[in-house]
């Protein structure tokens, strides 16, 4: 009892000092323990410990301190940690993990390494974390309707293909259809002796399906009612109410670019580089930013240069750089057609412009 008191004493003693200087801090967030180091102006540690990664417990340690500059790592805390530190008065990194190669891939890695390290790269040049911005707590509640439905569709795939693989190893084959349409089709097609024990299976795929469409309505009240903007993003052919949505609600500020040709670098649609001297090797897409936008993009740039889709200057583009390699020529024109796409969707979420399938050139139109 009496070692417990003196550490609780001590403990109070230095949140007291620290309270009183202009301190730097970094936090290397744990799912159920934060280790936290604590820099003063000379760059000395002043002060080491581990908090909860709970909202009391960073409210009981951070609630008292100066304005202080607190850096972290992006993760799963690091959004609603992030917005509790700056209602108390914070100044607020949230590093970019792709630029902290040194912490990531050291090889004395550990929490308070780690937390000190992010401390150091606060204090020397925030430019170093290359700080993420999240995006508002509403905005991220409106794109659960989006990612939900992404789970079920998922979950609905899964279902239908082990549906069909069971059939198929009694020496049967269910017929192709919609996955929409597959629990109801499926009905009537099973055979006799398969029907009683995939019915729980099929009875479950009616309930995903239900489910699907719920999500689906929402989307759409989502897209017409509350966010206005997407109808101007729906203009090109191929882009539905879920992708316009989505990308609203990802970017969320459109002003935050100063190119829109930026959008495609965020989305990590644009080539790694790794050049060095005369050697410049070309290298895969990033995968940076949100991958449920990037992969809907690539969706619809799919969608784009289908046999079914209408002409356009975008689809011409896209069927040229097919047309241009053999087997990955095609899989690059998608590619590159959804980083055209990223950037034509924000052009005209700025401008308000009318599409043109054909810009610049209404006669080909």
């Amino acid at each position: 009892m009496k070692k417990n008191s003196k550490d609780q004493t001590r403990r109070k003693a230095a949140q007291a000092k620290i309270g009183k200087m202009q301190v730097t801090v970094g936090i290397d967030l744990g799912d159920e323990w934060s280790q936290c180091c604590f820099l003063n102006k000379e760059g000395e540690i002043i002060a080491e410990c581990r908090v909860r990664t709970t909202r009391e417990a960073m409210q009981g340690r951070f609630g008292k301190l100066q304005p202080a500059v607190i850096a972290m790592e992006v993760g799963a805390h690091s959004r609603w940690l992030s917005l509790e530190l700056q209602r108390m008065g914070h100044d607020v990194i949230v590093a970019n993990a792709r630029e902290l190669r040194a912490i990531s891939g050291s090889d004395r890695k550990s929490d308070r390494v780690d937390a000190e390290k992010l401390a150091r790269y606060a204090r020397v040049d925030r430019k170093i974390l290359r700080g993420i911005q999240h995006r508002s707590e509403e905005a991220q509640v409106d794109l659960l309707a989006i990612r939900g439905r992404a789970a079920l569709v998922k979950m609905r795939t899964q279902i239908v293909n082990g549906m069909r693989g069971m059939v198929k190893s009694y020496g049967y084959r269910l017929p192709k259809c919609a996955a929409e349409e597959f629990a109801q089709q499926a009905k009537g097609l099973i055979p006799a002796q398969l029907k009683e024990p995939l019915e729980p299976l099929r009875q479950a795929l009616e309930q995903v399906q239900k489910q699907i469409d719920i999500y689906e309505q929402r989307i759409k009240k989502l897209a017409t009612e509350k966010y206005v903007e997407t109808n101007q993003l729906r203009q090109p052919w191929g882009v539905g109410e879920i992708t316009s949505l989505c990308y609203v609600l990802t970017i969320e500020d459109k002003t935050r670019f100063e190119k829109s040709r930026d959008v495609g670098c965020y989305l990590g649609l644009r080539p790694r580089r790794s050049q060095s001297s005369g050697y410049d090797p070309e290298l895969r897409i990033t995968k940076a930013g949100d991958c449920s936008l990037r992969s809907l993009l690539v969706e619809c740039a799919q969608r784009v240069i289908s046999k079914k889709a209408p002409d356009s200057a975008l689809k011409r583009f896209g069927l040229r750089l097919a047309a241009r390699g053999k087997k990955n020529a095609k899989k690059r024109a998608i590619v590159a057609v959804a980083r055209k796409l990223a950037i034509l969707l924000h052009k005209l979420w700025v401008t308000g412009e009318v599409y043109e399938p054909f810009p610049g050139d209404r006669q080909a139109a």
